[in-house]
């Protein structure tokens, strides 16, 4: 009884917050009112069907924690010992490179541009794991980078007709420039204090961008950005949406070759080491410094190379591309993937992206739903999509320690 009621009124609960949205519609041309009863009822219907489902999953959940907490030493289940295979890695990893190379020549342009945005954000994605996922420093300005690399190549294409490929190094470099100069003001700072220097710091690069006429032409933008050429070979559009598909799956393929060397180096360790524990990692001897800068100078020069990518995608930038919502958009699809997760960054972006907008055969549902699953995630994954794995570390317990070692055997040979 207790649980039927409380479906009750979560059922009369979410018509209530719905109705505005599900029963009214107003017509502009014949100015009248159309009262859609019957989407009520299947709101309240649904809330009270899904508030037992939702109930139901919680309880499996807090079931299998402390099954898991009892019961340590159980065996692998199927799924997983076939993931961990070798073979099965490689298998499915040929399926996926084949899908990719061939998916241009099966899908439309229209599909192929929608993926093209889609790498374009896994690359964004893992430039800001680097800085929020591995070093631990939450960037809220991050999208300040990506309108430096933008600009870089729209302004270069403008006054002196460099090309996508002259300006695509430059747009990485003048990303890293930046991120050194954001860097140096935050060393001091941790927490909510650096998120907040991190978005003044975004929204000042806007401000400029926006009020700037002579340099960046303000609100107005610039036009007529060339798109990225091959030997002087001139192409058609779709053409064009192809050989920029191709550049960012190439470009995909060496980010994540990079920040998994990354991770796994010496730098990659100390930034791992600064996330968990700032004061411990300066005890151990890790420049603190250094570490910050080199974070985000590398997560910057990965958004400078988006930028690049995006205004010869586009053909056409201004400021209003480069606002704080698309830097909580790009800190979502890290956050929803895993932080620290190469692989779960991939995810997030496919999601965060693809979802919406195969979701348009919903029409004006389609953001409701997608919020839905968003909660239904962040619920039942708050740690991510894939959890990053920390590597443990066995020490074998001898009996002496490792400053006794040398006393021992010196000992023993003049014995």
């Amino acid at each position: 009884m207790h649980g039927l009621k409380k479906s009750l009124i979560i059922s009369a609960w979410f018509m209530f917050l719905t109705f505005p949205l599900m029963v009214i519609r107003v017509n502009t041309i014949y100015k009248t009112i159309e009262w859609r009863w019957m989407n009520l009822l299947w709101v309240g219907l649904g809330a009270f069907g899904l508030s037992f489902v939702w109930r139901y999953l919680l309880q499996r959940r807090e079931l299998g924690r402390a099954k898991k907490g009892s019961d340590q030493t159980a065996s692998l289940p199927l799924a997983k010992r076939l993931t961990g295979h070798r073979h099965f890695r490689v298998a499915v990893l040929a399926i996926l490179a084949t899908f990719a190379v061939v998916f241009p020549l099966v899908f439309s342009t229209y599909q192929t541009n929608i993926m093209t945005s889609t790498m374009l954000y896994v690359v964004l994605g893992l430039g800001l794991n680097i800085v929020v996922g591995l070093a631990g420093l939450l960037d809220l300005g991050y999208v300040a980078f990506y309108a430096v690399g933008a600009y870089a190549y729209a302004l270069l294409n403008y006054h002196f007709g460099l090309g996508f490929w002259t300006v695509l190094p430059v747009g990485a470099l003048l990303g890293a420039l930046f991120g050194l100069m954001l860097g140096f003001p935050v060393l001091r700072l941790r927490g909510d204090y650096l998120a907040i220097v991190t978005l003044g710091f975004g929204s000042i690069i806007r401000l400029v961008l926006e009020n700037w006429n002579e340099f960046s032409k303000g609100p107005s933008g610039i036009s007529n950005i060339a798109r990225p050429g091959f030997f002087g070979m001139s192409f058609t559009v779709s053409e064009s949406v192809t050989y920029l598909y191709y550049i960012m799956l190439g470009l995909v393929l060496v980010t994540i070759l990079v920040v998994n060397r990354l991770k796994e180096s010496r730098i990659g360790r100390a930034w791992m080491a600064l996330r968990e524990d700032e004061i411990a990692c300066q005890a151990m001897g890790i420049d603190k410094m250094k570490t910050k800068l080199l974070a985000f100078a590398l997560g910057a020069t990965w958004a400078g190379i988006a930028g690049v990518v995006f205004a010869a995608k586009t053909t056409f930038i201004n400021p209003a591309s480069f606002t704080f919502l698309e830097s909580a958009f790009i800190l979502s699809i890290v956050v929803l993937g895993g932080m620290g997760s190469i692989l779960g960054v991939i995810l997030g972006a496919f999601i965060l992206i693809l979802l919406p907008e195969y979701m348009r055969a919903f029409s004006e549902y389609r953001m409701l739903l997608f919020g839905a699953i968003m909660v239904l995630v962040m619920v039942f994954r708050p740690q991510g999509l894939v959890k990053f794995q920390r590597r443990h570390y066995e020490v074998k317990e001898t009996g002496e320690s490792e400053g006794e070692r040398p006393a021992i055997k010196e000992a023993g040979e003049q014995a």
